[in-house]
């Protein structure tokens, strides 16, 4: 019923595509205009710097302003997206957040704040169980209290509408609109997982570690993309993807990473490459794992008519 519901959307198909279009140039591009100026100021004078920034070069750019104002200024162009989502959701297709987020009477809450606590805690206890036992040489402690809080305030105001953007762009917006043009289900969670994945494209970890990044980043869409279709609402992909991005934010940061933030730890291992199976780790184990969780949980049936049937 998650894609169902909005059926009547294949009469405004030309929507989708209008949203894809104009998203980038009036809702990303308009509010990272502050990022840019900023940016270019800092950076005025140095033609090298100047030009790896023009290039679309994260690291350079991070290694420029402190890194609240950074992320601060990195999170502002989901607020656009987000808002640039729910208008074409309201006024093109006529449809309600509600409709957009969930096939339930109204948005289940407490579905949101269950994923977020698991994952979170998976996530923090990972962290921590590496630092104090695994591989603690890698770490550093990296805790500098006032700039800490000030990132605490950024991580609670800003990363959860960054999280949210993305899944009410993918999971969302166009699961549903995929599905609804294509009649099928598999095809949007194919395309949407592939989107996903590439849209991380300019992310420091990929430039890092090459392409083997993308199978965590599409790993990491298609199971947004399982739990979504079979539990018929994003309520547990919000909690989940809110969950991994501030605990990240927050608990640990490198010089490789797309969060570079005052976290309370940082890594300096720096190595040269990522093993594979760090990759498919989470990819093949703690995702089906907590699929399992959800299914068992949430009592989900009938997991080939959800996943491949038609609309």
């Amino acid at each position: 019923m998650y894609i169902k519901q909005v059926i009547e959307n294949r009469e405004s198909w030309w929507g989708y595509f209008l949203t894809v279009i104009l998203i980038v140039p009036t809702a990303v591009v308009l509010f990272s205009i502050p990022h840019g100026i900023i940016l270019t100021s800092k950076a005025f004078g140095n033609e090298e710097l100047m030009a790896k920034i023009a290039s679309g070069d994260m690291a350079a750019m991070m290694s420029v302003l402190e890194p609240n104002l950074n992320l601060f200024l990195m999170l502002l162009p989901f607020v656009g997206m987000l808002l640039a989502v729910f208008f074409s959701t309201k006024i093109i297709h006529k449809n309600t957040i509600r409709e957009l987020t969930t096939s339930r009477e109204k948005i289940d809450w407490s579905r949101v704040f269950f994923a977020f606590g698991l994952w979170g805690s998976i996530s923090a206890t990972m962290i921590f169980l590496d630092y104090n036992f695994f591989t603690p040489e890698n770490y550093e402690w990296n805790l500098n209290l006032v700039p800490f809080l000030i990132l605490c305030a950024i991580v609670i105001l800003l990363l959860p509408i960054q999280t949210s953007a993305e899944e009410y762009l993918f999971r969302g917006y166009l699961m549903q609109g995929i599905g609804v043009i294509s009649g099928n289900r598999w095809l949007p969670l194919i395309l949407t997982s592939l989107a996903f994945g590439l849209m991380h494209y300019a992310n420091p970890e990929i430039a890092k570690f090459g392409n083997v990044v993308y199978v965590f980043y599409i790993g990491s869409g298609l199971f947004a993309g399982i739990m979504t279709l079979m539990d018929e609402g994003m309520e547990l992909a919000l909690g989940w993807h809110a969950a991994n991005n501030m605990v990240a934010a927050l608990l640990v940061t490198a010089d490789w990473t797309a969060l570079q933030t005052h976290s309370m730890l940082k890594d300096i291992s720096n190595p040269e490459s990522i093993p594979l199976g760090e990759v498919l780790i989470p990819v093949l184990i703690f995702f089906p794992a907590i699929l399992l969780i959800f299914a068992r949980k949430y009592e989900w049936t009938d997991w080939q008519g959800k996943l491949f049937g038609k609309i």
